[in-house]
């Protein structure tokens, strides 16, 4: 797979994501906390969900990045066991429910809206990381995953599954503003 086709792929995902939280923003707080049942997500705990995991990701992918000392390589060859993070990440229309661990589980743990900004300062810093990552080896460069610390996946991998992820509950919130459309 071409690398540099990858990163763009990855950073034009993140600046739509960036952008539909800076969207958010001018929703009231009735309808960010909206949930379709008491054991489904509001758009602010989607949020917080994706912020729990940028609190692990963010530093272990910027320690990895500025440590690299591999030169750049126009070719980025996944993993198996990355690749299929990744695409379980993906959005689908009968998208299979991922059972998440209770440390990143925000149900019913009362966030407040400055889940948005913190969301919003994540995805920039993870722009800056995908514009920097350019410069190494994105299959020879490895990175710790938040589930084990033995596990190690491949640096273009875990960008995958960090942006994948973010647009897979990104996409859910959009659900969840059709559903509240037509509740209203």
């Amino acid at each position: 797979m071409n690398a540099s086709e990858l990163i763009n792929e990855l950073i034009e995902y993140s600046e739509r994501d960036l952008t539909s939280v800076q969207a958010f923003k001018q929703l009231d707080v009735s309808q960010l906390q909206y949930k379709r049942n008491l054991d489904s997500w509001s758009i602010l705990e989607c949020i917080e969900h994706l912020n729990r995991y940028a609190d692990f990701y963010i530093p272990e992918l910027s320690k990895q990045i500025d440590r690299s000392r591999y030169p750049k390589s126009a070719v980025f060859s996944p993993g198996i066991l990355g690749n299929y993070f990744a695409n379980s990440m993906l959005p689908r229309e009968e998208a299979k429910k991922i059972k998440t661990f209770p440390s990143m589980n925000p149900l019913n743990s009362h966030v407040g809206i400055d889940v948005l900004d913190r969301f919003i300062d994540y995805q920039r810093q993870l722009l800056v990381l995908l514009e920097k990552s350019r410069d190494t080896d994105l299959t020879k460069v490895k990175t710790a995953i938040s589930i084990s610390k033995w596990i190690r996946l491949r640096l273009g991998d875990t960008l995958r599954v960090v942006v994948y992820h973010n647009l897979r509950h990104l996409v859910q919130c959009q659900h969840l503003l059709k559903h509240l459309e037509i509740q209203t």
